[in-house]
Protein backbone atom coordinates (compact mmCIF):
# COMPACT_ATOMS: atom_id res chain seq x y z
CA UNK A 1 0.00 0.00 0.00
CA UNK A 2 0.99 3.34 -0.79
CA UNK A 3 2.17 5.69 2.12
CA UNK A 4 -0.86 8.25 0.71
CA UNK A 5 -3.03 5.30 1.18
CA UNK A 6 -2.15 4.19 4.70
CA UNK A 7 -4.70 6.93 6.67
CA UNK A 8 -7.24 6.63 4.11
CA UNK A 9 -10.83 5.66 5.14
CA UNK A 10 -13.05 2.60 3.79
CA UNK A 11 -16.04 4.65 3.80
CA UNK A 12 -19.24 2.51 3.39
CA UNK A 13 -20.50 4.51 0.42
CA UNK A 14 -18.96 6.56 -2.53
CA UNK A 15 -19.21 9.93 -1.78
CA UNK A 16 -21.49 11.05 -5.11
CA UNK A 17 -22.84 14.26 -3.89
CA UNK A 18 -22.70 17.09 -1.85
CA UNK A 19 -24.52 15.66 0.95
CA UNK A 20 -22.37 12.76 0.58
CA UNK A 21 -19.22 14.77 1.45
CA UNK A 22 -20.91 16.54 3.98
CA UNK A 23 -21.65 13.26 5.99
CA UNK A 24 -18.28 11.68 5.03
CA UNK A 25 -16.77 15.25 6.71
CA UNK A 26 -18.96 14.79 9.63
CA UNK A 27 -17.91 11.19 10.25
CA UNK A 28 -13.95 11.83 9.89
CA UNK A 29 -13.56 15.28 11.14
CA UNK A 30 -11.56 16.13 8.85
CA UNK A 31 -9.72 15.40 5.47
CA UNK A 32 -6.97 16.64 2.90
CA UNK A 33 -8.49 17.46 -0.72
CA UNK A 34 -6.40 14.91 -2.54
CA UNK A 35 -4.14 11.88 -1.02
CA UNK A 36 -0.79 13.29 -0.01
CA UNK A 37 2.16 11.25 0.79
CA UNK A 38 4.12 12.90 3.55
CA UNK A 39 0.44 14.10 5.36
CA UNK A 40 -1.38 11.62 7.64
CA UNK A 41 -5.15 12.42 7.02
CA UNK A 42 -7.91 10.91 4.88
CA UNK A 43 -8.62 12.43 1.40
CA UNK A 44 -12.15 13.63 -0.09
CA UNK A 45 -11.03 12.23 -3.38
CA UNK A 46 -9.93 8.42 -2.03
CA UNK A 47 -13.47 8.50 -0.69
CA UNK A 48 -15.05 9.72 -4.04
CA UNK A 49 -12.99 7.53 -6.12
CA UNK A 50 -12.41 4.77 -4.12
CA UNK A 51 -8.11 4.66 -5.22
CA UNK A 52 -4.85 6.52 -4.97
CA UNK A 53 -5.30 9.28 -7.77
CA UNK A 54 -1.77 8.40 -8.88
CA UNK A 55 -3.27 5.55 -10.11
CA UNK A 56 -6.39 7.04 -11.89
CA UNK A 57 -6.13 9.15 -15.30
CA UNK A 58 -4.66 12.73 -14.09
CA UNK A 59 -7.77 15.48 -13.57
CA UNK A 60 -10.67 12.94 -13.64
CA UNK A 61 -14.41 13.59 -12.94
CA UNK A 62 -13.91 13.02 -9.01
CA UNK A 63 -11.12 15.43 -9.22
CA UNK A 64 -13.86 17.85 -11.24
CA UNK A 65 -16.38 17.54 -8.21
CA UNK A 66 -14.56 18.24 -5.60
CA UNK A 67 -12.72 21.04 -7.15
CA UNK A 68 -15.97 22.35 -6.85
CA UNK A 69 -16.86 21.35 -3.85
CA UNK A 70 -13.77 23.35 -2.00
CA UNK A 71 -15.58 26.50 -2.81
CA UNK A 72 -18.76 25.55 -3.02
CA UNK A 73 -19.02 23.88 0.67
CA UNK A 74 -17.90 26.96 2.58
CA UNK A 75 -20.29 29.33 0.58
CA UNK A 76 -22.86 27.41 2.12
CA UNK A 77 -21.46 27.38 5.13
CA UNK A 78 -21.60 23.23 5.49
CA UNK A 79 -18.10 23.01 6.00
CA UNK A 80 -14.72 24.84 5.92
CA UNK A 81 -12.01 25.00 3.39
CA UNK A 82 -8.40 26.57 3.01
CA UNK A 83 -5.05 26.14 2.69
CA UNK A 84 -4.80 25.61 6.78
CA UNK A 85 -2.51 22.41 7.32
CA UNK A 86 0.89 23.09 6.22
CA UNK A 87 -0.06 25.09 3.15
CA UNK A 88 -2.29 22.02 2.30
CA UNK A 89 -6.21 22.61 1.39
CA UNK A 90 -8.22 20.71 4.11
CA UNK A 91 -11.84 20.36 5.17
CA UNK A 92 -13.01 20.60 8.73
CA UNK A 93 -16.17 19.86 9.63
CA UNK A 94 -18.52 22.39 11.03
CA UNK A 95 -18.88 20.51 14.59
CA UNK A 96 -14.97 20.54 14.66
CA UNK A 97 -14.73 24.11 12.85
CA UNK A 98 -14.87 25.83 17.03
CA UNK A 99 -12.14 23.79 17.88
CA UNK A 100 -9.47 24.17 15.19
CA UNK A 101 -10.07 28.12 15.51
CA UNK A 102 -8.73 28.32 19.47
CA UNK A 103 -5.87 25.74 18.56
CA UNK A 104 -4.64 28.11 15.97
CA UNK A 105 -5.60 31.29 18.45
CA UNK A 106 -7.38 32.41 14.99
CA UNK A 107 -9.78 35.72 14.65
CA UNK A 108 -12.89 36.54 16.52
CA UNK A 109 -13.50 39.76 14.66
CA UNK A 110 -12.99 41.32 11.18
CA UNK A 111 -10.98 44.07 13.05
CA UNK A 112 -8.23 41.63 14.77
CA UNK A 113 -5.95 42.54 11.99
CA UNK A 114 -4.39 45.16 14.00
CA UNK A 115 -3.73 42.87 16.91
CA UNK A 116 -2.31 40.10 14.61
CA UNK A 117 0.14 42.75 13.02
CA UNK A 118 1.03 44.58 16.34
CA UNK A 119 2.22 41.06 17.35
CA UNK A 120 3.85 40.01 14.63
CA UNK A 121 1.63 37.21 13.46
CA UNK A 122 1.07 38.48 9.98
CA UNK A 123 2.99 40.40 7.50
CA UNK A 124 2.11 43.90 6.34
CA UNK A 125 0.76 42.23 2.99
CA UNK A 126 -1.23 39.93 4.87
CA UNK A 127 -2.76 42.92 6.95
CA UNK A 128 -3.72 45.08 3.65
CA UNK A 129 -5.58 41.83 2.37
CA UNK A 130 -7.60 41.21 5.66
CA UNK A 131 -8.09 44.93 5.33
CA UNK A 132 -9.42 44.68 1.91
CA UNK A 133 -11.80 41.93 2.75
CA UNK A 134 -13.72 43.71 5.95
CA UNK A 135 -14.06 46.48 3.71
CA UNK A 136 -15.51 44.77 0.84
CA UNK A 137 -16.60 41.54 1.79
CA UNK A 138 -16.36 38.56 -0.24
CA UNK A 139 -13.97 39.23 -2.92
CA UNK A 140 -12.78 36.62 -5.86
CA UNK A 141 -8.99 36.30 -6.21
CA UNK A 142 -7.92 38.67 -9.33
CA UNK A 143 -10.59 41.33 -7.54
CA UNK A 144 -8.98 40.89 -4.72
CA UNK A 145 -5.30 41.63 -6.03
CA UNK A 146 -6.55 44.52 -7.55
CA UNK A 147 -8.42 46.11 -4.42
CA UNK A 148 -4.82 45.33 -2.90
CA UNK A 149 -2.99 46.78 -5.48
CA UNK A 150 -1.14 44.02 -5.95
CA UNK A 151 -1.61 43.07 -9.93
CA UNK A 152 1.94 42.67 -11.25
CA UNK A 153 4.17 39.92 -11.57
CA UNK A 154 6.06 40.75 -8.40
CA UNK A 155 2.60 41.62 -6.43
CA UNK A 156 1.24 38.52 -7.44
CA UNK A 157 3.92 36.61 -5.59
CA UNK A 158 3.24 38.80 -2.80
CA UNK A 159 -0.23 37.77 -2.45
CA UNK A 160 0.15 34.40 -2.51
CA UNK A 161 2.89 34.73 0.29
CA UNK A 162 -0.03 36.74 1.99
CA UNK A 163 -2.99 34.36 1.09
CA UNK A 164 -1.16 31.55 2.48
CA UNK A 165 -0.43 33.28 5.69
CA UNK A 166 -4.15 34.37 6.29
CA UNK A 167 -5.01 30.62 5.59
CA UNK A 168 -2.98 29.67 7.81
CA UNK A 169 -3.91 31.27 11.18
CA UNK A 170 -7.63 30.37 9.53
CA UNK A 171 -8.10 34.21 8.99
CA UNK A 172 -9.69 33.50 5.64
CA UNK A 173 -11.94 30.39 4.28
CA UNK A 174 -12.86 29.80 0.27
CA UNK A 175 -16.52 30.95 -0.35
CA UNK A 176 -17.83 29.99 -3.85
CA UNK A 177 -16.07 30.74 -6.73
CA UNK A 178 -16.38 33.61 -9.96
CA UNK A 179 -15.43 33.17 -13.44
CA UNK A 180 -13.19 36.11 -13.77
CA UNK A 181 -11.54 34.83 -16.73
CA UNK A 182 -11.78 32.91 -19.88
CA UNK A 183 -9.86 29.85 -18.02
CA UNK A 184 -10.65 28.25 -14.49
CA UNK A 185 -13.40 30.32 -12.48
CA UNK A 186 -11.30 31.97 -9.72
CA UNK A 187 -11.90 31.30 -5.51
CA UNK A 188 -13.90 33.80 -3.78
CA UNK A 189 -12.43 34.29 -0.55
CA UNK A 190 -14.13 35.97 3.07
CA UNK A 191 -13.29 36.31 6.43
CA UNK A 192 -13.33 33.28 8.50
CA UNK A 193 -14.97 35.02 11.10
CA UNK A 194 -18.04 36.39 9.31
CA UNK A 195 -18.44 33.38 6.95
CA UNK A 196 -19.16 31.04 10.57
CA UNK A 197 -19.73 33.41 13.44
CA UNK A 198 -21.43 30.74 15.12
CA UNK A 199 -18.66 28.45 14.91
CA UNK A 200 -16.45 31.43 16.30
CA UNK A 201 -18.57 32.58 19.09
CA UNK A 202 -17.90 28.59 20.26
CA UNK A 203 -14.37 29.02 19.56
CA UNK A 204 -14.37 32.30 22.02
CA UNK A 205 -15.23 29.51 25.03
CA UNK A 206 -12.80 26.66 24.16
CA UNK A 207 -10.01 26.66 25.70
CA UNK A 208 -6.44 25.43 23.54
CA UNK A 209 -5.81 22.53 25.62
CA UNK A 210 -9.41 21.43 25.35
CA UNK A 211 -9.42 22.05 21.71
CA UNK A 212 -6.22 20.13 20.71
CA UNK A 213 -7.93 17.00 23.01
CA UNK A 214 -10.74 17.09 21.06
CA UNK A 215 -9.21 17.15 17.88
CA UNK A 216 -7.08 14.22 19.20
CA UNK A 217 -9.88 12.16 20.31
CA UNK A 218 -11.52 12.63 16.72
CA UNK A 219 -8.36 11.94 14.55
CA UNK A 220 -7.56 8.56 17.32
CA UNK A 221 -10.55 7.49 16.53
CA UNK A 222 -10.01 6.62 13.06
CA UNK A 223 -6.31 5.65 13.76
CA UNK A 224 -6.00 4.84 17.33
CA UNK A 225 -2.21 3.05 16.38
CA UNK A 226 -0.79 7.02 16.24
CA UNK A 227 1.43 7.76 18.35
CA UNK A 228 1.66 11.66 19.82
CA UNK A 229 4.50 12.17 17.55
CA UNK A 230 2.07 12.31 14.44
CA UNK A 231 -0.06 15.05 16.06
CA UNK A 232 2.88 16.69 16.82
CA UNK A 233 3.75 17.01 13.15
CA UNK A 234 0.10 17.07 11.68
CA UNK A 235 -0.86 20.17 13.56
CA UNK A 236 2.56 21.42 14.47
CA UNK A 237 2.43 20.91 18.33
CA UNK A 238 4.94 20.84 21.00
CA UNK A 239 5.33 17.29 22.06
CA UNK A 240 3.98 18.40 25.64
CA UNK A 241 0.74 19.53 23.84
CA UNK A 242 0.88 16.33 22.22
CA UNK A 243 1.38 13.84 25.15
CA UNK A 244 -1.16 15.92 26.92
CA UNK A 245 -4.20 16.01 24.55
CA UNK A 246 -3.70 12.22 24.05
CA UNK A 247 -3.71 11.69 27.95
CA UNK A 248 -6.74 14.42 28.07
CA UNK A 249 -9.71 12.80 29.89
CA UNK A 250 -13.20 11.77 26.86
Amino acid sequence: MKASLAHEIRWSRRIRTPADAIRFLDAVGFCVLFPLTRISLPSLYFAAARRDIDLGPGWDRYCERIWAWKDDLPHRRRAYYAKCLRGRGMFISLKLLPHFLSMRASAFSAGDHARFYAAGRISHDALVIWKALEEHGPLATLELRHACKMESKSGNARFKRAMLELQCHMVIVHFGAEQETAAWPSSRFELTCRAFPKQVAVARSTSPEAARATITRKYLHWHPAAPPATLARLFNWTKAEALAACSADP
